[in-house]
């Protein structure tokens, strides 16, 4: 790990000034390169971290979140909840409002990590995190995503790897809280260091191999991601929350799937969203479950039905075939629990 200066911004748009570059701008920079005097943020560091242990990334000045008032807020903002992006994951799963309008986020986010990680991990920064994919942390690999020309997860070790959208890069979206936020129809508030701010879906924020190979957000340089904000919640709705790992305690999922299902008075779907995680480069909207379900009762045989066409047009690679039982298992079962609640 190289040094590197420090600065605690004490407002947004000292923050956004002082950010030069963005962290996939420096992973791209061959090794050989002229060392920059980049700047980048840092919210809880967890990601950051890593990344500089692991000599991926070397900017020369970190420019901590940490004591700008205000980011941290969670607060109800004309009928919408708006939870700042420096809110930790703990704070946020505990809060009464996410609970009782929220609960498949309060879900998503008490399974994330270890307890020590979610008093610590920041909802922004867990929605920033870089992707977990082993080729793409080794420093001795330079993949597709690191301004390399080669996807290695193709031909190797690809067990947690994408089924989805994987032809150029296998990787999966490493944010559990993502998952569930497309799922609710989320959106994230951005401000540069002008003060200016641009609102945009989190779904059309997060970026696939198809738009972009090196990065998986549109977040620009001088630009802070400040608030997270949820859309009022349906009456009608229920939501649920369901994943599944090799280390239930703390390890990232296999698989995971977010469902939010509007019914009409006489009990019909009217809409529906199922959203799976861990099986695409971003989160995964299962398109033919959200019709199979939609104008029709929720029932056993139906979940059966969605959870099929989730899984249709799935690519899997040599050693992630599991995924797809598992994904339908997850479906069926989170259709079914949405409905009851």
């Amino acid at each position: 790990m190289q040094r590197f200066a420090w600065m605690s911004a004490r407002t947004v748009s000292q923050a956004a000034a002082a950010a030069t570059a963005i962290t996939a701008e420096l992973m791209t920079r061959p090794a050989d390169a002229t060392p920059t005097e980049a700047a980048i943020v840092k919210a809880g560091g967890l990601d950051v971290l890593d990344l500089l242990k692991e000599n991926l990334l070397a900017p020369a000045r970190l420019v901590s979140l940490r004591e700008i008032p205000g980011l941290d807020v969670i607060a109800e903002e004309a009928g919408e909840l708006r939870i700042g992006a420096m809110a930790t994951l703990a704070r946020v799963a505990a809060d009464a409002s996410v609970g009782q309008r929220y609960p498949a986020l309060a879900d998503a986010l008490r399974s994330a990590a270890s307890p020590q990680i979610r008093n610590v991990a920041t909802l922004g920064g867990n929605l920033l995190q870089r992707p977990r994919c082993w080729y793409f942390r080794a420093e001795a690999f330079r993949c597709l995503r690191k301004g390399g020309g080669h996807c290695f997860a193709h031909g190797g070790e690809n067990q947690y790897h994408a089924i989805f959208d994987n032809q150029a890069c296998a990787i999966v979206h490493p944010s559990t809280a993502a998952t569930v936020l497309v799922a609710l129809g989320a959106s994230v508030t951005l401000a540069d260091a002008g003060g200016a701010t641009r609102r945009v879906l989190l779904e059309d924020f997060l970026v696939g191999p198809d738009q972009d190979m090196q990065r998986e957000n549109d977040l620009r340089p001088h630009e802070i991601l400040i608030a997270v904000h949820l859309p009022p919640a349906s009456p009608d709705a229920g939501m649920a929350y369901l994943k599944q790992g090799q280390k239930e305690s703390f390890d990232w999922p296999l698989a995971d799937v977010a469902v939010v299902l509007e019914r009409d008075p006489a009990g019909v779907c009217k809409r529906a969203r199922v959203v799976l995680g861990a099986a695409a480069p971003v989160p995964y909207r299962a398109a033919r479950a959200e019709a199979a379900l939609t104008g029709r009762r929720v029932d056993e045989t139906l979940a059966k039905e969605a959870a099929q066409a989730a899984i249709q047009g799935a690519t899997p690679l040599s050693r992630n075939g599991y995924k797809l039982p598992l994904f339908a298992t997850l479906v069926r079962r989170a259709v079914l629990q949405a409905e009851a609640g």
